[in-house]
């Protein structure tokens, strides 16, 4: 999600310490508030997957027509 055009502006309430450390971590990592704040949602909420993912890892999860690898290095030779 790129572009200035997708961005709305919101108002957020803080703990002035919490505040106080955003702003210090968010500097020595050469980033704006914004974009740090920005960044560390991004790293949490950011990773929600999609509907096709979902589906692969149930699937996945469900071991339904998969064969286990028992030899890495002959596995990876095949594919």
């Amino acid at each position: 999600m790129s572009g200035e055009s997708l961005k709305i502006q919101t108002p957020l309430r803080f703990n002035k310490e919490l505040l106080s450390l955003i702003k210090e971590k968010a500097k020595a990592e050469k980033r704006s508030l914004n974009n740090y704040i920005e960044y560390l949602l991004y790293k949490d909420v950011g990773n929600i997957p999609n509907e096709e993912t979902i589906n692969s890892i149930k699937e996945a999860r469900s071991n339904k027509g998969l064969e286990p690898i028992t030899d890495l290095s002959s596995w990876l030779e095949n594919i």
